[in-house]
């Protein structure tokens, strides 16, 4: 199969259609295989604030009531991906839409928390790798919309722990997640380097914060399953190799 990249992209921009056109074109610039994983956060937040609904978020998670499903699964399947994918085809790359209840790619359960109900916020169970394998061998490009397979109801899950699943799952020579910042900010300054014991006691004193949270846990939890490197940069980043390295220990 060769080298296989994970790319994550944030909601951030995924409403810019230069910026997607930009991003098209780096991936189509790198060696070997890609899998994307998408959000829409920011998507999402505009329609739930326009129909009138708080968006809550707990730890950096956002919390799916059931009046947001619905809503969830148009945005991220819908108009993200298609956008998404219409950048990348546009690009000259094989890429194709999927989710993870399609084919029973990604299967979920309910995220549980120990003071708070998540509602249709769910946690991964299990990845149909091979899927994903079957596709990149084709030379087909899958990019992936957060919702995931559960016995009763669908589930959004964090696109951040979808991409560490994913990248672990298929053993991926790296997970790169492209935000709106260019790596982590440790008193101003991009760190280039950081082991788990260092994000656990820079999220404890407060640094790491939010949205962060997750992303830099999903990097670590991809090495963890067989991802050979994680980062965390901005679009630039991924194009010069920038951002902040995450390795499994010091």
């Amino acid at each position: 199969m060769g080298e296989v990249s994970v790319i994550k992209l944030s909601g951030h921009e995924l409403d810019d259609a230069a910026y997607l056109a930009d991003f098209a074109r780096v991936v189509a610039g790198i060696n070997g295989s890609v899998i994307v994983v998408h959000g829409g956060g920011k998507t999402i937040s505009a329609l739930q604030t326009k129909m009138g609904i708080a968006p809550q978020y707990i730890d950096g998670i956002r919390v799916t009531d059931a009046e947001s499903l619905a809503l969830v699964e148009m945005v991220l399947r819908g108009s993200v991906n298609t956008m998404l994918v219409r950048a990348l085809v546009n690009a000259g790359i094989d890429a194709q839409g999927i989710s993870g209840v399609d084919r029973g790619l990604i299967r979920a359960e309910k995220m549980l928390h120990t003071q708070h109900d998540m509602g249709f916020t769910g946690s991964i169970a299990d990845v149909r790798a091979e899927v994903l394998v079957d596709m990149v061998r084709q030379g087909i490009t899958p990019v992936i919309a957060p919702i995931c397979l559960g016995e009763a109801s669908t589930y959004n899950v964090n696109a951040d722990q979808v991409a560490g699943a994913v990248a672990g799952a298929v053993d991926a020579s790296r997970l790169v997640m492209i935000s709106n910042v260019a790596g982590v900010l440790v008193n101003g300054k991009i760190v280039s380097m950081l082991n788990p014991t260092q994000v656990e006691a820079l999220i404890a004193d407060g640094t790491i914060f939010g949205g962060m949270i997750p992303k830099v846990r999903s990097a670590l939890d991809a090495l963890k399953h067989g991802a050979k490197q994680a980062v965390i940069t901005d679009l630039n980043g991924l194009r010069a190799h920038g951002g902040t390295i995450f390795t499994a220990s010091a």
